[in-house]
């Protein structure tokens, strides 16, 4: 991970550097972009130098940063609803929608005051079996797990480890290294593994839930502010991808239907967990449309197109990513150019 880093920082030094972006975002910034984020809260690091989901968490002060650049840059903020609105009548200015994935309870005690002080509606997607404290949370169980070993020592079919694991830097290096092997098998054997190694450091899942989630009543009560709306992200937050399609339907409809009575009111949104093309295809677009969700978001980055309104179960997203909180990188992105580059000049990426 250490090199993709240095190349996507190498990407922001050059755009900005060449202007590129400015010169090709009237053609590449589209007519909106829907935000991806999680936590949003104070920084405070349990092991400075370990920190393998930086990745999915920024501070309060700069998602008041971000959305200001957003609105500087001509973007007007809109819920998801009102953003598929205008997909579909192709009218309206310029929009950004927000999004923040998973149902933590920082949505609510740090992201609503900012989100407020903006006016900015924002889409909650909630995964029920992290409500009922059911479902596994095994990226943090795998960070939590290093953090506490000495060695992380993995024997299993294809697999035989011993990474040493006493350093930050040892710790970070084990968690990579176990990460995108496991992601790269199916995901019933990563579950098994990071079970394995949660089990022998003591790490209980479940007190995780409760420390992170929003509980039922927490979720029905936020659902309530005028601001939010509550959307759908599966029940045990599997990749829907790899696994039967009765499964994953099950997972789609049951936390719909979950959601729905829980809080009173319709369910319209889906996000697709990890949301990557490994675990959300055309199989699961077209189960979101049977299941009756008016729109469900990847994250697959790109920007939104007139094109998407005929692929409203696959939109794509940009993440607010927390290894880059800065307003000029933010700037690159609202323009469109690196994505479309990633996409090599396809406005579509739903295959």
């Amino acid at each position: 991970m250490a090199l993709k880093h240095k190349l996507i920082s190498a990407g922001f030094t050059a755009f900005r550097a060449s202007g590129l972006h400015k010169a090709i975002g009237a053609a590449t910034r589209g007519t909106g972009v829907i935000l991806t984020l999680h936590h949003v809260r104070p920084w405070r690091p349990v092991t400075p130098g370990y920190a393998p989901n930086r990745l999915l968490e920024i501070t309060p002060e700069f998602l008041d940063e971000a959305l200001g650049v957003v609105s500087k840059r001509g973007y007007e903020l809109v819920s998801l609803e009102e953003a598929v609105r205008r997909l579909r009548t192709r009218e309206g200015a310029p929009f950004a929608a927000l999004t923040f994935d998973d149902g933590y309870r920082d949505t609510r005690d740090f992201a609503l005051p900012i989100l407020e002080s903006h006016r900015a509606a924002f889409t909650v997607f909630c995964a029920t079996g992290f409500i009922e404290r059911t479902a596994r949370l095994w990226w943090l169980e795998l960070e939590e797990a290093v953090r506490r070993l000495d060695a992380v020592e993995i024997v299993r079919d294809g697999l035989r480890w011993r990474l040493e694991a006493r350093t930050p830097a040892e710790k970070s290096m084990a968690y990579d290294r176990v990460y995108w092997s496991l992601r790269a098998r199916p995901e019933s054997e990563l579950l098994d593994v990071v079970g394995e190694l949660a089990r022998r450091a003591e790490v209980s899942t479940a007190a995780l839930a409760d420390q992170l989630f929003m509980d039922w009543n927490e979720v029905a009560a936020f659902a309530n502010h005028p601001l939010v709306s509550i959307g759908a992200h599966s029940h045990t937050h599997r990749r829907l991808a790899q696994w039967p399609l009765a499964e994953a339907r099950e997972e789609m409809a049951g936390s719909k239907t979950a959601l729905e009575a829980r809080i009173g009111r319709r369910v319209e949104s889906f996000a697709y967990p990890v949301g990557d093309p490994t675990s959300a295809g055309p199989r699961e677009f077209e189960l979101a449309r049977e299941t009756g969700f008016a729109c469900a978001v990847t994250t697959r980055p790109g920007m939104l197109f007139p094109e998407h309104a005929q692929h409203l179960g696959a939109l794509p997203r940009v993440s607010l990513n927390g290894l880059w909180q800065e307003a000029g990188h933010l700037e690159v992105l609202l323009t469109g150019a690196p994505f479309a580059l990633w996409n090599r000049g396809r406005r579509l990426n739903v295959a």
